[in-house]
């Protein structure tokens, strides 16, 4: 029995997130339907992290395991013509039978894309959030540095979030403007429910002013989900990049979105 690894990429708009669910799309059961064609054999594979539905992915990684021998070629063009265009594998390697795609990670990454306008955007209207109040990139980074380090996330945690503790270690997080575009950039060894979307929340109103920039410091001192700001949508969301060690192989893919910087 051999295990594959792939990094895909996706658009969250077509699908309702990446596990498979009973009677709606997902990225899963595609990409599982595709691969049990090239092997000829039911196929189940697991992901570094189980995005919302309308939530994209530029670097999620996946791993399978498979008994049938075929040339990478195959694995990645195979999948790719069975699956559709808004899905596509962007490499496939073998790799040890110890690699497991969630739990061999030692970070994530996440950027979340605002298009910052008075008007609604029309390219790239499912790729990013409006938000038609003008924001401050400097003061939202500004405050988005309370999270960096180990903290108790209640406070920026899904009610319905099943992990079995609210702590993560946010390494680095980062606000910036890009022309109309304010991009949040985190990384952390592990995220939370919702956790990236309800910290952009508060970001937003530090952002538009309407509250302080000390606001998030204190937000985390609460731990209660209700002191903090409403969910932001998901289509600004993307899982850009999932580190591995480095005796795994794992090929680093360029960051995404594809306007935005690499570093």
């Amino acid at each position: 029995m051999g295990r594959i690894a792939l990094g895909i990429e996706y658009d969250g708009a077509s699908v309702h997130g990446w596990q498979r669910q009973k009677d709606v799309a997902s990225v899963q059961e595609y990409l599982e339907k595709a691969l049990t064609v090239i092997a000829n054999k039911p196929i189940i594979v697991f992901c570094a992290g189980r995005t919302d539905a309308g939530v994209h992915a530029t670097g999620q990684i996946v791993h399978f395991d498979c008994d049938v021998e075929r040339p990478e070629r195959a694995w990645t063009l195979g999948i790719n013509a069975n699956m559709p265009d808004s899905i596509a594998v962007t490499w496939a390697r073998p790799v040890s039978d110890d690699f497991h795609a969630r739990f061999s990670a030692t970070h994530r990454r996440y950027r979340y894309v605002i298009y910052n306008s008075r008007m609604r955007p029309a390219i790239l209207h499912n790729g990013v959030t409006h938000e038609y109040r003008e924001l401050d990139a400097e003061k939202m980074h500004e405050a988005a540095q309370a999270l960096v380090g180990e903290h108790d996330f209640t406070t920026f945690r899904a009610s319905l979030c099943q992990s079995k503790t609210p702590h993560r270690t946010v390494s680095s997080v980062s606000v910036h403007r890009q022309g109309r575009y304010v991009v949040l950039d985190i990384r952390a060894n592990a995220f939370l429910h919702h956790m990236v979307r309800n910290i952009t929340g508060s970001l937003l109103c530090i952002g538009a002013g309407e509250q302080p920039v000390d606001w998030m410091a204190h937000l985390l001192t609460l731990k209660d989900r209700a002191k903090a700001a409403t969910t932001a949508k998901p289509n600004g969301l993307y899982l850009v990049d999932v580190t591995y060690p480095e005796h795994f192989g794992i090929p680093k893919s360029p960051l995404g979105p594809l306007f935005l910087p690499e570093s």
